[in-house]
């Protein structure tokens, strides 16, 4: 098994590209659901081939101008050849097809416990100071402000599609870190499955909702 994962970092340290969904957040995540599967009886090597192919098409949904491409289902799909080259079984490809398809949170809907953990990880990794980071790195590459002063509900009407809080970002320059903040992060506590990972959440959050209270402050000048 240790060839087989060596292989799959191999080819899908080839297919990322941006800094927020690079290798360092698949193995960040790895490591997370490693945390989170203690204690739980896991086919641990449908988790472990399933986290670090999660985000194989990443590249290609972001690089894809019409917004179709979905990243969890172009992902299963190629996955599925690259298992099949690797000599997993058909019921493990199946199995790990099924978490990736179900990572993500548009049209995320994890069964298995294995599912289950690869989405809580995956999440946790927008929470907390590799959240901001990841959130800054991702500003930075747009052209965005550090912080926004756009009151929420005008943001959320005018650049999210149909006006709607989990509508795709019509225009990436437009957002901000605090922005990411207020439309995303805020509300992974609420959608995870496993306690470990809720309590983890929160801690995280607590801590990013402090951070962007003190930028402000400082942004205007304050102590």
């Amino acid at each position: 098994m240790e060839d087989k994962l060596q292989k799959l970092k191999e080819i899908v340290e080839k297919e990322l590209s941006c800094s927020a969904h690079s290798l360092d957040h698949t193995t960040r995540v790895y490591n997370f659901a490693l945390n989170l599967a203690e204690g739980e009886s896991i086919d641990k090597e449908v988790l472990e081939a399933a986290v670090l192919l999660h985000d194989i098409a990443r590249a290609k949904e972001d690089t894809d101008s019409s917004g179709n491409t979905s990243h969890a289902l172009l992902g299963a799909e190629m996955a599925e050849s690259i298992l099949g080259e690797l000599e997993f079984s058909e019921e493990k490809i199946r199995h790990i097809m099924d978490c990736i398809r179900a990572h993500s949170f548009k049209g995320g809907n994890p069964k298995t416990i294995e599912a289950k953990i690869l989405f809580d990880a995956d999440k946790i990794d927008s929470l907390g100071c590799v959240g901001i980071a990841r959130a800054f790195a991702i500003g930075g590459q747009y052209g965005q402000k550090i912080y926004s002063e756009v009151p929420l509900e005008e943001y959320i009407k005018d650049n999210l599609v149909g006006g709607e809080l989990d509508g795709k970002i019509k225009d990436v320059s437009r957002h901000a870190p605090n922005l990411e903040f207020e439309t995303e992060c805020k509300f992974v506590p609420g959608r995870l499955y496993t306690e470990k990972a809720k309590e983890f959440a929160k801690q995280r959050l607590d801590f990013m909702n402090q951070f962007f209270e003190r930028l402000k402050k400082e942004l205007k000048g304050e102590a």
